[in-house]
């Protein structure tokens, strides 16, 4: 989606301009006081949490059993998130936090975005929370914001050997990112590193074991009305099985997308195979003209655009009332996981093994070719390619194959 491509670039923005000199500064800070003070603590005791997640919400839903576990351990009450403006709308769907503990962080300007960070940080340090945990991956203003939080208590990934950004030395619990591990659990781990033994870093002796099992995403009868009343306008019947098509991966990582053309050639096979289907395409108001093309290409009564129709919420509603969805990698998928549909997912330059959605209905799609992933956390999401082969490996019919197995054990084929 549009907002997780302009959230990330504004984190990376900030990291470039400001990120190494201010961690190098508070680094400084730190040693002096360490150096007159106590020193890291260990054990378990502390009593209060925060989490910073700024961007990305997809990743936010892989998030949500270690938000979980905190809560399980110190209660709702006591664990709070700070994120930007935007990105509050996953946790509040995920439901796991009170309201008032989600902290937001203006994004309308880097001017508006400083004061809000420190208008945020201030009220962290009124609230003396006791333990940080740093969800970004090496982000420089994540783990400079992570120390200001005044929190005694502070995991984070740590580039121990020169293999990342660096982020200063502002964690008092210093994790070292497994690649191979997924990302729910790689976030387990930097929950479970508050227990350990600081000096012992990275050494972390501590089974993480990440159910699949999210949230589930509720709706109310007044919600499900308005969709309903809104699919009848677009022209989809009530009764009739519905695919959705995510043609779009956002400007960030634009080498995840799926050819257009190979949407159309999606929507259309599926059409002529199920005959009572609907598709329907789903983006953003920005890709909405995109969108509009892909829909004239497959020049279908049974084929609609809903692209700039609907806000976040109502999306998640269609999700629930749609059958299957075909995204590239990116956030819909992972919203979609916490309602009923299936999904497939198409993944090229990252690899599903760390970024896939959880839950018995994802179903990611990825050819596994040698140059891919290529691009990760260490460099920043950063490649050399210009040539999405890793996408175009995956072809119509391998996509229309899992669409259709999927679809024949939800949807009425033709008779």
């Amino acid at each position: 989606m549009k907002t997780f491509s302009r959230h990330a670039r504004a984190l990376q923005w900030l990291d470039h301009r400001f990120g190494l000199p201010l961690c190098w500064l508070l680094t400084g800070a730190r040693r002096v006081r360490d150096a007159f003070g106590p020193g890291a603590p260990s054990g378990a005791g502390w009593r209060s949490i925060v989490f910073v997640k700024l961007a990305e919400q997809g990743s936010t839903v892989l998030a949500a059993a270690t938000l979980r576990a905190a809560v399980d351990r110190v209660g709702r009450a006591r664990v709070f998130i700070l994120v930007f403006e935007d990105n509050r709308f996953i946790v509040d769907v995920l439901g796991l936090l009170p309201p008032e503990n989600v902290l937001t962080i203006q994004t309308r300007s880097p001017w508006t975005m400083a004061v809000s960070a420190l208008r945020q940080l201030r009220a962290l340090r009124r609230r003396r929370i006791e333990a940080c945990v740093d969800l970004e991956f090496f982000a420089r203003s994540s783990a400079a914001i992570s120390y200001l939080t005044g929190a005694r208590w502070r995991s984070g990934f740590h580039t121990w050997f020169g293999d990342g950004p660096y982020r200063g030395d502002l964690l008092t619990h210093r994790v070292l990112y497994n690649p191979h591990l997924h990302t729910s659990a790689a976030f387990a781990s930097l929950l479970a590193a508050l227990n350990a033994d600081p000096d012992k870093m990275p050494l972390l002796d501590a089974r993480i074991a990440v159910a699949a099992e999210l949230p589930r995403f509720h709706t109310t009868d007044a919600e499900r009305l308005e969709v309903s009343t809104l699919l009848a306008a677009a022209g989809i019947p009530a009764d009739a099985p519905l695919i959705l098509l995510n043609a779009n991966a956002g400007d960030l990582l634009p080498l995840r997308r799926w050819a257009g053309a190979n949407y159309v050639a999606l929507a259309q096979r599926l059409l002529r195979e199920f005959d009572r289907a609907v598709i329907a395409f789903t983006g953003s108001p920005e890709e909405a003209a995109a969108t509009a093309e892909l829909v004239r290409a497959v020049d279908s009564p049974r084929c609609v655009d809903l692209a700039g129709r609907t806000s976040l919420r109502q999306l998640m509603v269609v999700y629930e009332r749609a059958d299957v969805l075909v995204t590239n990698d990116s956030g819909p998928a992972h919203f979609a996981a916490l309602t009923g549909i299936d999904v497939v997912a198409l993944f090229g330059p990252e690899t599903p093994a760390l970024f896939a959605a959880l839950g018995p209905r994802s179903h990611p799609l990825w050819a596994g070719i040698p140059c891919s992933p290529c691009v990760n956390a260490y460099n920043n999401r950063r490649t050399a390619c210009r040539d999405n082969i890793c996408m175009q490996r995956l072809s119509v019919d391998l996509v229309f194959a899992k669409v259709g197995e999927i679809c024949r054990r939800r949807v009425a084929p033709s008779v």
